[in-house]
């Protein structure tokens, strides 16, 4: 797989993820390419859309719904495993592949296995009526 058809559930690439906390301030544009996770790709005529879960360093207070990423999902998501990291699901980004000013057609730098990842995608689910949106696609 190259290209776009690479961005699928459970992969993870590199994206300027834009935070709630930024967007709620005026901002419009992510402040540096992280890696995140992809979750969901829904088929669109116009256009995939993806939804996107920043992974980051700093750990997230109690109260967010975010998982810690166990060693062996560091590896396998082609980050270092001696670092602390965390998948935030409370509030994601959402784009549409070939018509992103965001997304690059480059391969994923790695894939979470299903074992970790969709247990938190179902729980996403659950969830998603209370969650933050941050929409690139306009």
């Amino acid at each position: 797989m190259s290209g776009y058809d690479a961005i699928q559930t459970a992969t993870v690439i590199r994206y300027p993820y834009l935070w709630a906390r930024e967007a709620g301030k005026g901002e419009t544009e992510g402040r540096k390419d992280r890696p995140v996770a992809v979750g969901v790709r829904l088929s669109r005529p116009d256009g995939d859309l993806v939804l996107f879960f920043p992974i980051t360093t700093k750990q997230p207070e109690k109260a967010r719904f975010a998982a810690e990423i166990p060693a062996i999902e560091k590896r396998r998501a082609g980050r270092d495993a001696d670092l602390r990291l965390w998948i935030v699901l409370d509030e994601f980004n959402s784009d549409v592949v070939g018509r992103s000013f965001y997304l690059e057609p480059e391969p994923p730098i790695g894939r979470f296995s299903k074992a970790f990842f969709l247990p938190l995608l179902r729980e996403f689910i659950a969830r998603r009526k209370s969650l933050a949106e941050i929409s690139r696609s306009k």
